[in-house]
């Protein structure tokens, strides 16, 4: 891989790439880590990309797959136990606040973001890539190695466990008033 590739390819999606996974870990400096494992990888695995998806959808799958890895050694770090982590089943709550970027997000987009954190991993990557990063529903596929149709489900399932907790809270903050 030439050093232009590399900075065409970092300059096009730093920011996109950088965004999905602060939105994930709620951590500016782990996601600004895990941005730095990412291209890592790329200039790894350049020479095997093939051209059968977008540069944008294999950079996002590269991402997820560094985001997954670090749940991952989170939860051995926990839990001592690597074979318990289920990334489609597991839900990923995030420790941390908001970061300070958040500040630039609006009021229901903040309140998503935490309801995010009751979603199994699967969910909340596809509410992120579908809503936060607009990706489409062929991307989103592509990145996640699904059908479209499970994206499809998925991504329903989240929207409808996301109303209930979001309604939930809705109806506890009215009762406490």
């Amino acid at each position: 891989m030439n050093d232009s590739v590399f900075h065409r390819l970092y300059d096009s999606y730093h920011q996109d790439v950088f965004q999905f996974l602060i939105y994930l870990v709620k951590n500016r400096q782990t996601a600004e880590d895990l941005v730095q494992e990412v291209y890592v990888r790329v200039l790894r695995a350049y020479s095997k990309f093939e051209g059968k998806s977008s540069e944008k959808t294999w950079l996002f799958s590269i991402a997820k797959n560094v985001a997954i890895d670090h749940f991952r050694k989170q939860a051995v770090r926990k839990k001592r136990l690597f074979e318990s982590f289920d990334w489609e089943t597991m839900q990923l709550p995030s420790s941390d606040m908001l970061p300070e970027d958040s500040v630039q997000l609006n009021d229901e987009m903040k309140t998503l973001l935490v309801a995010l954190d009751d979603c199994t991993g699967d969910q909340k990557m596809v509410i992120i890539m579908r809503y936060f990063q607009e990706l489409s529903i062929a991307e989103t596929a592509q990145v996640l190695s699904w059908t479209e149709g499970k994206v499809k489900t998925t991504q329903h399932r989240a929207i409808k466990a996301l109303r209930e907790r979001l309604s939930t809270k809705e109806e506890g903050i009215v009762h406490h008033e």
